[in-house]
């Protein structure tokens, strides 16, 4: 699901064999490199709650190369564990560094159905979100073409009239999404969705002020000044 440091997707799965493939899987985690020599694997995660999704007996659909050993099987987890805040993952039949150094960059994927079995406040999965319009003060700016996930935050990615605009996924940009009304409320920054004007054309609207006194008064030298230009002038004709 996604929300404000959210990141699980939605989507049918691109090139991975099961026995039986779900109409939709999400996308939970990717294993990363191997750790230690008893075959745990580091894990990058792509949900918020991941003492729910990663519990032991949780069973992964693995999405890997055709040419991968792993292709078309199943991936269960005995145990999870965090070393320096970081998850580390453990799973049958992967008994040594070897064994984990044939997973890494492995996607993991489970079926839709029982990740919603108890739904997330405030989280959406990709599916949910893509084709909503995008709403600035009650008009509509775009509409959402897809979610790109990244470690610090997600962000969305809106189509408008001058292209593709990349909106971070955070409450003070994106305060509410209504699925059911098909629309994404956003309040974002100036110039996200439209182009500052150049500093030259404002610096030219710019008029110097007057120095004026401590009472607000043009001060007595700006007379001066001001007589002795208009002296001069007057000395020119």
């Amino acid at each position: 699901m996604v929300a404000a440091s959210a990141s699980t997707s939605s989507t049918p799965i691109p090139d991975v064999s099961a026995a039986e493939t779900p109409k939709t899987q999400l996308r939970v985690g990717r294993l990363t490199k191997a750790h230690g020599l008893k075959g745990a694997l580091k894990l990058e995660l792509f949900t918020d709650d991941p003492a729910r999704r990663f519990v032991p007996g949780a069973v992964f659909t693995l999405q890997v190369p055709t040419g991968s050993p792993w292709h078309g099987k199943s991936l269960t987890l005995t145990e999870l564990r965090w070393y320096n805040g970081h998850p580390v993952g453990f799973f049958e039949g992967v008994p040594d560094r070897s064994a984990a150094e044939t997973l890494v960059k492995a996607i993991l994927w489970i079926e839709q159905d029982s990740a919603e079995a108890s739904p997330e406040e405030d989280a959406w999965y990709d599916h949910q979100l893509v084709g909503l319009a995008v709403h600035r003060d009650g008009q509509k700016v775009g509409t959402v073409a897809r979610v790109d996930h990244f470690p610090a935050q997600d962000l969305l990615i809106v189509t408008t009239a001058t292209g593709d605009v990349m909106v971070p996924f955070v409450k003070a940009i994106v305060p509410a999404v209504d699925v059911a009304a098909g629309i994404v409320t956003v309040t974002p920054p100036a110039g996200l969705f439209e182009e500052l004007p150049d500093d030259d054309d404002e610096a030219d609207d710019v008029t110097a002020p007057e120095p004026t006194d401590a009472d607000g008064t043009v001060s007595e030298s700006a007379d001066a000044a001001a007589q002795v230009q208009e002296n001069a002038e007057d000395d020119k004709n």
